[in-house]
């Protein structure tokens, strides 16, 4: 007999790898009781009796015997309507659904302690990195200044099939899509927005401080040229889509998505392909560095399972650092030292630089160096939409630290 009967939303990538993992972990003792798909017609690449198998979720929720619920489905709106009924219901929850969580954290978080229920979901940020945990329990004080890294796999590998194989971006962009590591449309991914929800997910235990994601500056690499590459070369420097969020003081913290030239001293410098890498700074213990496959379904079925065997053993998250009496408080004024790349758009007279350090002129292509808000890249955003730009962060924080 199983001690942990689980209802699984999903049968996609994820939930396939959950199939496997679980016919794999011989001390697990989890079964798999039902699984709630959209069209159980569907083939699937993983075998399972018919009658587990249903399209009606109250099957799975109704069920007395199941005592978890793991969801790992694609539509958000669902995703929180399912876990959101189940924590009201006391059923323990396990989910890999990072935009979902992002958006709706503080409902989630309300929802456990109303009910007495744990929600984990660490699959959600890093893959089979297990950071929010780590952050909860190994970095549960106010010691940590620090969390940055690379969290989107998909730009990851695009990136990474550009400066170590010269390929060009858009055959990158299709090699990942062809193999998977990027959806059809690649928007979400290389757009910064897997990334954001990931930080947002950190951040609240990182500093105990939920920011939604309208309110963070987010941009990605879609725009990015063979002129930025090429600069980048020149440099010896690579570019990397980094999400990082930083504590400027004890009562003051920022946080951010943005493309970054990336230097060999730094650790996140020879993370590749499909990879994450996260680097945990404190003011105690300098950096400290996670590295793991951050999506894949055998990967971010194996920190589920890890999830479930916890929750199994009486673990759930505390979010001690909410509770703290002095949290610090987010801001976006901070000056930024960026790149920003421009053909037809004045980008000079439109974005309002404190101080421009560098400028190159040409026929086809210009570029500035320069000092500029945060709160005036949101405010300007439009600007930096337009498809002749692209714009890179220089690394300001913590740079005498990491020579």
């Amino acid at each position: 007999m199983s001690d942990i009967k689980v209802g699984l939303f999903g049968l996609g990538t994820v939930g396939e790898g959950i199939v496997n993992v679980i016919a794999k972990a011989r001390n697990a003792n989890a079964e798999i009781k039902r699984v709630c798909v959209r069209d159980a017609s569907k083939k699937r690449n993983v075998t399972l009796p018919k009658e587990k198998i249903t399209e009606d979720r109250y099957e799975i929720l109704d069920d007395p015997d199941i005592n978890l619920i793991v969801e790992v489905i694609n539509d958000p709106d669902a995703a929180f309507e399912i876990v959101s009924e189940a924590l009201k219901r006391g059923i323990p929850v396990v989910s890999g659904s990072k935009t979902m969580i992002a958006r709706h954290l503080p409902e989630l978080i309300k929802l456990q302690h109303e009910n007495n229920v744990s929600l984990l979901y660490d699959a959600s940020s890093c893959g089979s990195i297990p950071v929010i945990r780590n952050l909860e329990e190994y970095y549960d004080n106010d010691l940590l200044l620090e969390v940055k890294g690379i969290l989107n796999g998909s730009s990851n590998y695009i990136l990474s099939r550009v400066f170590d194989h010269n390929e060009p971006y858009e055959k990158a962009l299709q090699t990942a899509i062809d193999l998977g590591f990027a959806e059809a449309d690649p928007s979400f991914d290389i757009d910064g927005y897997d990334s954001l929800y990931k930080l947002i997910i950190i951040t609240v235990h990182a500093l105990g401080v939920y920011v939604a994601p309208k309110d963070i500056f987010t941009y990605g690499i879609s725009h990015i040229s063979d002129f930025d590459i090429n600069y980048a070369r020149e440099k010896r420097v690579k570019i990397k889509l980094v999400a990082q969020v930083v504590k400027l003081a004890d009562n003051k913290f920022t946080m951010f998505v943005m493309p970054e030239f990336v230097t060999k001293s730094r650790y996140i410098y020879s993370v590749d392909d499909e990879y994450n890498g996260v680097v945990i700074r404190g003011e105690c213990y300098d950096r400290q560095f996670m590295f793991g496959k951050g999506a894949g379904s055998l990967p971010t079925a194996s920190s589920i399972l890890s999830d479930m065997v916890a929750h199994h053993h009486g673990y759930r998250y505390e979010y001690k650092k909410m509770g703290y009496s002095d949290v610090p408080q987010y801001t976006t004024d901070i000056l930024l030292k960026v790149y920003v790349r421009f053909s037809e758009t004045p980008v000079p007279e439109l974005l309002p630089f404190a101080e421009i350090q560098e400028r190159y002129v040409s026929k086809s292509v210009n570029y500035v160096i320069g000092e500029i808000a945060l709160s005036d890249l949101m405010k300007f955003r439009g600007v930096l939409d337009r498809p002749d730009v692209f714009i890179v962060n220089f690394s300001r924080f913590f740079e005498d630290l990491d020579q």
